[in-house]
């Protein structure tokens, strides 16, 4: 088995993927950004259950975010790697993180503080070896009892090795995984079934794993079996210049996560102008905005190099307010914790006693991220406006009338004056709590710190 059994074939693709864009007809696309008025989604990776609920209630709900994910919830190969999350054995809903009731519990406890649960869900395979999992389920690779036998999995039981060959991708095994055959009309019900188990506990919608290993008119097949097939539907699939899959394939299903995005604002904090984000997203030729899921980092990227992380000090936390100020995507804000070791599971097996503590990172507490899912709420429909840059590494812009950013990517401090379309008042520059004033002609003046941010937005006059 391969050192890292990692999600959606990005250990194979993503690391250092060329930049040149290539075009692919794109199927009728689904309505399916995340419905109600909050988009953001915190990813709280690898938190068990009960943790997540009490999170939900002490800090998502009030912040605003709309969406909390889950990790993968389903009984799954032992170990303490994070990645033995991605090896289901059963969909017993008996994984390290909590059981059947612990989920439940976590549903509605979220939904109580306003927010919605999407589980990350792995259809594409079963495991790579043998054994008993996590809920006490005996398995063979291959033979996974009262579920599947070897006549559900694909015949090619090599690894996927060729990601400009459509069938290798789609029937071979992603790192030695069983790979299942989705074709198959019992595999589909049975991952219907799956999902609909999880949507009798509540759950709002599924991240789908691996999605581009999955033939995107099977999923279409399983998502169509489903007891509400509305049901918010967010797909990995890595885009890969030249590859025989591409994102665009998935569209007409729901959203999908558009890795370009992640790794282009790592290129460009880092290294490039952030007066190129001018026309950021679909003006890259990325997906149409309607259906792409958005990050900074993920799971995946945030270990394997590909993404900036929470080691980039301010590159990090200014691209997380940059992405929940621009209108482009659903953002996800990916929440995890300390590591060193890239397989390294989460300290005390999910539990969080405190953010900050521990090893937890809780990202999505941050105040300069946290402060933003507010903004981005009370902006949402509004178009960009106002764009200002230097040439160089500081850029402000508005979202109409609603909201207010700047950011100083400079070496030095930036003092200057904004025009905004904001009414005139006093604002909470909610990015270190000072307020602001905007004069009649929409007009204020202020000073940034190197490597800080600044943000307004209608209806939060104090701070």
């Amino acid at each position: 088995m391969a050192r890292r059994t990692l999600s959606g074939g990005l250990a194979l693709t993503a690391a250092a993927l060329p930049l040149s864009l290539s075009l692919v007809m794109t199927p009728t696309a689904a309505q399916a950004s995340p419905p109600g008025t909050k988009d953001v989604t915190a990813v709280l990776f690898e938190w068990n259950f009960a943790s997540v609920a009490k999170e939900c209630t002490n800090t998502l709900g009030p912040a605003g975010y709309g969406y909390v994910q889950v990790s993968p919830p389903a009984e799954h190969i032992q170990g303490s790697q994070w990645w033995t999350s991605y090896q289901p054995v059963s969909y017993k809903i008996a994984g390290r993180l909590g059981d059947r009731t612990a989920f439940q519990n976590m549903v509605s406890t979220c939904h109580a503080a306003g927010v919605k649960v999407v589980a990350d869900t792995v259809i594409n395979h079963m495991s790579a070896g043998s054994g008993t999992g996590t809920g006490g389920s005996s398995y063979t690779k291959y033979n996974y009892p009262g579920l599947y036998s070897s006549s559900d999995f694909d015949d090619c039981t090599s690894q996927v090795s060729n990601y400009q060959d459509r069938w290798n991708v789609q029937h071979c095994e992603l790192v030695g995984l069983a790979d299942l055959d989705t074709g198959e009309n019992y595999v589909r019900s049975a991952i219907a079934g799956y999902l609909n188990d999880l949507l009798t506990l509540g759950v709002d919608g599924f991240r789908i794993d691996a999605a581009k290993h999955i033939d995107t008119a099977d999923l279409a097949n399983i998502k169509s079996r489903l007891s509400n097939p509305s049901a918010y539907w967010k797909q990995e699939v890595i885009y890969g210049s030249g590859e025989a899959v591409q994102p665009t394939e998935y569209t007409g299903n729901g959203d999908v996560q558009e890795f370009r995005y992640a790794y282009d604002l790592k290129r460009v904090f880092n290294n490039e102008n952030l007066a190129y984000l001018k026309n950021y997203g679909e003006g890259w030729g990325y997906l149409s905005s309607s259906v792409a899921g958005v990050f900074v980092d993920n799971h995946d990227t945030e270990r394997n190099g590909s993404t900036l992380n929470y080691k980039d000090g301010a590159n990090y936390t200014l691209a997380n307010v940059f992405m929940l100020a621009y209108p482009y995507g659903a953002p996800d804000i990916d929440s995890g914790y300390e590591w060193s070791d890239a397989d390294a599971g989460p300290p005390n097996g999910g539990s969080v006693t405190a953010c900050w503590q521990d090893g937890w990172k809780c990202q999505h507490a941050w105040p300069e991220i946290k402060s933003m899912v507010a903004f981005r709420n009370t902006a949402r429909g509004q178009a960009m406006t106002d764009w200002w840059d230097n040439g160089n590494d500081a850029i402000a812009f508005g979202r109409g009338s609603k909201g207010y950013v700047a950011i100083n990517h400079e070496s030095g401090s930036l003092s200057r004056t904004y025009q905004t379309s904001l009414a005139a008042g006093t604002y909470c520059n909610v990015q270190n709590n000072t307020t602001v004033t905007v004069n009649g002609s929409g007009q204020f003046t202020a000073t940034l710190g190197s490597n800080t941010a600044l943000a307004i937005y209608a209806g939060k006059s104090a701070c």
